[in-house]
């Protein structure tokens, strides 16, 4: 941590944890009305509204974004000027397309959806954050506030799940003004109360991959008149999965995985075409762009081979979260004045996921902690996109509370201290 990073009053500091511990029934109780209505990517209607009047209620001042989900919403503490470092703080809403297997009393009463990522979690926390905040504003005498104030902006962001909706909300302006900011997300492998901190890459970059694979097809019996789409298919999968690794560094994390195949009518008939999906993920982005120069490549070897025709396009790219430093100093000195030093780790290497809070990134330095959410009582807490995935709920008012210290920390620094 930078020796310069700034601390919080000690009074500023016991106003946050008391009026969290205040809130903490009430933001479970929110949580599990989350939880019970999920929403998919694209389509939390519902969801931004339940979260925009609940801000209303705390006075928190907020907009609807321009697509009808996601919200911003802004909070002043103290007086702040025009030029005092605008702080943001970001949560996910949506939900995903799958069973809900847990039997609770707040389980998904929509069929086929999911809150099974914690982003319910991730933004009851950060609306808990902007409740505190709200409080702090009106009980902390202006003295304990740095004496420019502070100001924060809370952003709740629709479709993560789809990698698109953070783009989404900076082109309806959510970063405008903003000198940084700050993620959560849950982690069901780290127990309530640890929290996991990363300096530099912490997420991989990733694309979509789609194939197709058109030959000639014909009957079973009769291979030699067709060219056999799903024998070129077998072949591409087979050399993708030999060559890639062998390609690029062994010592740096990098997977192509097909997780879908597509093809076929009946057992004695070969079909005309074949369909693959698949992902490609590296935490390094040299690799990112040479591992994908080698798969077309591979593609134009196997279709000379065959004789078929096979087209490969990505879609969805995505960068790495990769955490400032400045950024991340704040968070893990907030998480150690709140969880205690002996609870906070450093976590030795990227996850191979994908996570679209770097797109903001891209524009501002910022950094994303994990928070750990183990059930306690169980061998093995179920893990994230599980349809049996659930949290220790205590998990969210400890969210808050580090997000809130190091939001107001970050605040008090001048914005040339950020470095991207």
């Amino acid at each position: 941590m930078n020796e310069t990073t700034p601390l919080l009053p000690a009074e500023l500091g016991r106003v946050i944890d008391d009026q969290s511990g205040r809130l903490e029934d009430e933001l479970v109780r929110i949580r599990r009305f989350l939880h019970s209505q999920p929403e998919p990517s694209g389509e939390e209607r519902e969801t931004t509204r339940y979260l925009h009047a609940k801000l209303e209620e705390y006075g928190v001042s907020a907009r609807i974004a321009g697509r009808g989900v996601g919200i911003v919403a802004d909070l002043d503490l103290g007086n702040p000027s025009d030029d005092t470092p605008l702080i943001a703080v970001r949560a996910d809403i949506d939900a995903l397309r799958m069973p809900d297997a847990k039997q609770v009393e707040y389980r998904s009463q929509r069929e086929g959806l999911c809150h099974a990522c914690g982003h319910d979690v991730h933004s009851t926390a950060v609306l808990g954050a902007a409740a505190v905040a709200r409080r702090v504003g009106e009980l902390v005498p202006s003295d304990a506030l740095d004496e420019r104030g502070h100001r924060l902006r809370l952003i709740f962001q629709a479709a993560e799940e789809t990698s698109e909706g953070a783009r989404w909300m900076v082109e309806d302006g959510a970063l405008e003004g903003v000198s940084a900011i700050l993620g959560l997300h849950v982690d069901p492998e780290r127990p309530c109360g640890g929290v996991g901190i990363r300096y530099g890459v912490m997420t991989a970059y990733c694309d979509e991959v789609d194939v197709e694979v058109v030959g000639h097809g014909g009957h079973a019996a009769r291979p030699h008149h067709t060219r056999d789409p799903i024998a070129a298919a077998a072949h591409l999968v087979g050399t993708l999965y030999e060559f890639l690794p062998r390609a690029v560094d062994s010592r740096n994390a990098n997977v192509f995985t097909v997780g879908r195949i597509e093809g076929g009518y009946a057992p004695n008939v070969i079909p005309e075409k074949v369909q693959l999906q698949g992902t490609l993920r590296t935490t390094d982005p040299s690799s990112w762009t040479f591992l994908k120069e080698r798969i077309l490549e591979i593609c134009v070897a196997v279709e000379r081979a065959t004789g078929t025709r096979v087209r490969c396009q990505f879609s969805s790219p995505l960068a790495g979260v990769n955490n400032d430093a400045y950024v991340t100093g704040v968070l893990e000195s907030a998480a150690r004045s709140v969880a205690g030093a002996e609870h906070v780790q450093r976590i030795e290497k990227p996850s191979l996921g994908g996570e679209d809070f770097a797109v903001y990134q891209e524009h501002v330095p910022g950094s994303m902690m994990r928070i750990g959410c183990a059930v306690p009582g169980v061998a093995q807490s179920p893990y994230l996109h599980s349809p049996h995935f659930d949290v220790d709920e205590r998990v969210i008012t400890l969210g808050s509370r580090i997000l809130l210290r190091a939001a107001l920390a970050l605040g008090t620094a001048p914005q040339r201290d950020y470095a991207i």
